[in-house]
């Protein structure tokens, strides 16, 4: 089974490309330029979803209206949160952020009682509930990126709603099962996105709109 890239460009059921976003316009660009007339479509691995880019005029300028992209995947031009982070002065190494947290009596009651104090036990707390929580984001994000992709190229396949039951099932044997006669391209691309949502405890998602 491939490794999914940034982005992925098939061509009717073929997979055509793969990598950053230059990389897969441009390829679909060249085919039309052929006089290829299969349809042409171009996936954020991501989050599944399609792109749409516009292809007219010459490699340079296709490349221009293309937005850059940082490291972190996320597009130049975006307007990330800005946080002024004031620092304790007994730890300037920490980055502490001091907000005001909103708690009942009983709450307040048990934090003080922390031998390490409440600071320490709602950092300590926090970090249990983030680490708690990370599988079961991968695996949403994973069942919605293969769910998504799945309903934009396969959804006319035998066995699309069974394969999609189990994907939120996070039944992995069935969802091969339902997707073995689909494209092997488009087959294999599904299960690579899938692949997350099927280790031990995944499953019971919703679908996404």
């Amino acid at each position: 089974m491939h490794e999914t890239s940034p982005y992925t460009a098939f061509a009717d059921h073929e997979r055509v490309a793969s990598g950053d976003r230059i990389q897969a316009a441009l390829a679909v660009k060249a085919l039309l330029d052929s006089g290829d007339r299969r349809t042409m479509l171009i996936f954020n691995d991501r989050t599944g979803a399609q792109v749409d880019v516009d292809l007219r005029g010459t490699n340079e300028e296709v490349e221009k209206r293309l937005p850059s992209e940082r490291a972190d995947g996320e597009e130049a031009g975006g307007q990330p949160e800005r946080v002024r982070m004031r620092r304790s002065p007994g730890r300037p190494k920490l980055g502490v952020v001091g907000r005001e947290v909103t708690l009942l009596p009983r709450h307040w009651e048990w934090l003080n009682a922390q031998p390490s104090g409440a600071s320490v036990a709602l950092r300590k707390l926090v970090e249990a509930a983030r680490r708690d929580s990370a599988f079961k984001d991968i695996v949403r994000s994973a069942q919605g990126a293969a769910y998504r992709f799945m309903s934009a190229i396969a959804g006319n396949e035998p066995g699309f709603e069974e394969a999609s039951r189990s994907l939120f099932a996070g039944n992995r044997d069935s969802f091969e099962k339902y997707t073995e006669q689909w494209p092997q391209d488009v087959r294999d691309h599904a299960r690579a996105l899938a692949a997350p949502a099927f280790e031990p405890g995944g499953g019971s998602g919703s679908r996404p709109r």
